[in-house]
């Protein structure tokens, strides 16, 4: 039972370790993105491996769904791992690493956003994507764990959380998808 306690306790603290990190302005700098390109009508691509994957899914749900106002337009959100075909014959007919660049290809323009969602911030498809994008115009955001890795360098405006626990950096990336999309939900409401 102590050791149980005791992983519990070390998990809970991590964790709000991580999330003391994150400063307000941050939060408000990458809503600020995103509503920006809302009002100009350009669309935000998400992408990431493993449980930064799903997070990716889930937050293009959020930004669609959760935002949504009547009688105002939906914000153009679209996660890059969901379609299963598209990934898994880019990877198999050309290389891993271009899953997410290929997808942008020809879809992907200025005023658009395109999050990479990495902990480790080293993730060879999520950097070509967000390297691609820059030559597009598009504005990058990076959540990242890890201190940031190669992904910092790449994104306009990030959220860098210093920890190398995966299961932790992935936990405050959700709450960062909740906490953003909640704002651009007010700020669509405002007008």
């Amino acid at each position: 039972m102590a050791t149980k306690n005791k992983i519990i306790g070390e998990y809970l603290k991590g964790l709000r370790s991580c999330l003391e990190e994150i400063a307000q302005q941050d939060i408000e700098g990458i809503v600020d993105i995103i509503f920006t390109a809302y009002k100009k009508g350009r669309q935000v691509f998400l992408m990431g491996n493993g449980g930064s994957a799903t997070t990716a899914c889930h937050f293009a749900r959020d930004l669609q769904m959760l935002t949504a106002r009547e009688g105002k337009p939906r914000v153009k959100a679209l996660s890059l791992t969901d379609n299963i075909a598209m990934v898994t014959s880019l990877a198999n007919d050309t290389d891993y690493s271009l899953i997410f660049k290929e997808q942008l290809v020809g879809r992907v323009g200025e005023g658009d956003v395109v999050i990479g969602i990495s902990a480790s911030g080293n993730s060879p498809n999520v950097l070509k994507a967000m390297e691609f994008a820059r030559t597009q115009g598009a504005l990058t955001v990076g959540l990242i764990g890890f201190g940031g890795g190669k992904l910092k360098e790449l994104a306009h405006k990030s959220i860098v959380l210093s920890s190398k626990d995966y299961g932790k950096v992935e936990d405050v990336h959700l709450v960062l998808d909740h906490i953003i999309s909640y704002l651009v939900k007010e700020r669509i409401a405002g007008g």
